[in-house]
C-alpha cells in the first residue's frame, strides 16, 4: 500500500510507473480471482485499488498546482480552478457595485438631505 505523502514526494513520471504497475498488478489479482486465487489475493483487490486512486489524486492535485502556477498573473482563470462557492454567491453584486449610485440617487440626496433632530434628554 503506498502513502500519499510518498507520492507528493515523486516526480510526475515515477507516479505514472507506479501507476501502471499498480493497474498490472489489479489486472493479475482478477485473473486470480477468476480461476479461484488464494483468498489472501482476492483480499489484496481492495487495497491496490485504493492505492491507484491514491496516486491519481496526487497526480491529479500536481497536474492543478501546475495550471494555477501558470495562470497566475493571467487576466482570466480556467473555470475549474476558480472558486467554486454558490451560484447565487457567484452572481451577487461585489461591494463597489453594491456601494456605487445612480445619478438620480445623487441628485436627490443633494436635493433633499437627511434632516437631523435633537433628542431632548
Amino acid at each position: 500500500m503506498v502513502k500519499a505523502y510518498e507520492l507528493r514526494d515523486m516526480a510526475k513520471e515515477d507516479l505514472l510507473k507506479t501507476l501502471g504497475d499498480l493497474r498490472k498488478e489489479l489486472s493479475e489479482l482478477h485473473v486470480a480471482k477468476v480461476t479461484d486465487g488464494a483468498a489472501s489475493k482476492i483480499a489484496k483487490i481492495k487495497s491496490v485499488r485504493k492505492s491507484i486512486a491514491r496516486v491519481l489524486t496526487v497526480h491529479n492535485q500536481q497536474q492543478k498546482e501546475g495550471l494555477r502556477k501558470a495562470c497566475a498573473g493571467a487576466k482570466y482563470m480556467p473555470k475549474d480552478l476558480r472558486m467554486k462557492k454558490t451560484r447565487a454567491m457567484r452572481r451577487a453584486l461585489t461591494k463597489s457595485e453594491r456601494t456605487k449610485k445612480t445619478h438620480k440617487q445623487k441628485r436627490m440626496e443633494a436635493a433633499f438631505p437627511k434632516i437631523k433632530f435633537a433628542v431632548k434628554a
